[in-house]
């Protein structure tokens, strides 16, 4: 979790297509929304690599494509809500709409299908994003 409401939020973007983490980018933008910071990606294309970056911490939320070869993203979403205490949000890109049920059995909070609608892809992450940031503190 963010330390403060200023600093940038990370998200974790894991496909074995450069395409795909390109479109999850341009669709999210640097912010989301103006009530949350700016977010930083960390691109990964291998399994490996996305266990890594979560092991060492700091990741704010997951996006993982469904679809990726030869490790799908739910999968992976699967083992990271099974190891990782206090995991944080997984967004799984599906192949179609109707594999939603398959991103619940592998724990995701969400589920977003192919090909990406670059709005829905937005409310989604924005709504799970915003759970990530303390509210703010006013002074009376």
């Amino acid at each position: 979790m963010t330390d403060s409401a200023t600093a940038p939020l990370k998200v974790l973007v894991y496909s074995d297509d450069v395409n795909t983490r390109q479109q999850v980018i341009l669709a999210l933008g640097r912010r989301p929304h103006p009530d949350l910071p700016e977010v930083e990606y960390v691109q990964v294309a291998t399994e490996p690599v996305v266990i890594q970056n979560m092991d060492a911490g700091h990741i704010d939320l997951v996006v993982l494509d469904g679809e990726a070869v030869p490790a799908g993203g739910m999968g992976i979403a699967k083992q990271l809500k099974d190891e990782i205490y206090q995991c944080p949000p997984v967004v799984v890109l599906t192949g179609r709409p109707q594999d939603a049920w398959l991103a619940t059995w592998s724990r995701a909070e969400a589920a977003v299908p192919h090909p990406l609608d670059p709005i829905q892809l937005a409310e989604t992450v924005v709504g799970l994003l915003r759970a990530r940031v303390p509210a703010p503190t006013t002074s009376a």
